[in-house]
């Protein structure tokens, strides 16, 4: 398992034997980071879609905190590196580094908190000035289920627009459209994996060309 985990540190999806070392049976490693203010609960989105659990108490990330769950994902065995990100200033040097190599980006805001829903711009300007071109992203408003909210789901669903990229309003506390989350993003980077691996087919037999838009066109799709 350790292997597999520093292998895959810092790549987006590798494909792998159908029998691991540990007796678990998987076809690719897909890693994901979620990134977002301090606060906004991307560790209780995290908890709650691999352990299930939900945890009231605020305790804040430091650095870094890793988590692996692998589900079922268009038939295809996927085991998902999800990594949660400190949202404090002091360890932005240290999280942007984890930003190149991941394969889907989840931007999360506080539906009771303008601050942090202003900040997504931010956010999404660091994420294309070190994240690769082709992840794919989905932006969150988590808290939902709180009855203090000062952003509208209208306004998420706007910037979402804006920015090209899918939206999800949740809540980690009452376990909505938490799963929906993780899956939705799954699908979108398993979806651009087998349009590239066709792509490329239909391309391998053209002998001298160069495909100019490989690599790029890709879409970006847009937690208690």
């Amino acid at each position: 398992m350790t292997s597999v985990k520093q292998e895959n540190k810092m790549s987006g999806l590798r494909t792998v034997s159908a029998s691991s070392g540990t007796g678990k049976s998987y076809d690719s490693i897909m890693k994901i980071l979620l990134i977002g203010d301090s606060g906004v609960g991307k560790s209780c989105l995290l908890v709650r879609f691999v352990d299930d659990k939900f945890n009231p108490s605020f305790i804040t990330t430091i650095g870094i905190d890793f988590k692996i769950k692998t589900v079922d994902i268009n038939g295809k065995k996927t085991k998902l590196q999800l990594w949660d990100t400190a949202g404090q200033e002091r360890f932005r040097t240290i999280t942007t580094a984890y930003y190149r190599g991941a394969m889907g980006i989840i931007l999360v805001y506080d539906v009771t908190d303008e601050r942090t829903f202003t900040n997504i711009r931010q956010w999404f300007k660091t994420v294309n000035e070190h994240a690769n071109d082709d992840a794919q992203l989905l932006l969150v408003g988590n808290k939902s289920d709180m009855d203090t909210r000062t952003v509208t789901y209208e306004q998420g669903e706007t910037l979402a627009k804006e920015l090209g990229i899918p939206f999800v309003e949740s809540s980690a506390k009452n376990d909505d459209n938490v799963n929906e989350i993780f899956f939705t993003l799954a699908r979108l980077i398993q979806e651009k994996i087998d349009n590239d691996k066709l792509a490329g087919g239909a391309n391998s037999g053209r002998e001298g060309n160069i495909n100019i838009n490989s690599g790029s066109g890709s879409t970006k799709s847009g937690c208690c």
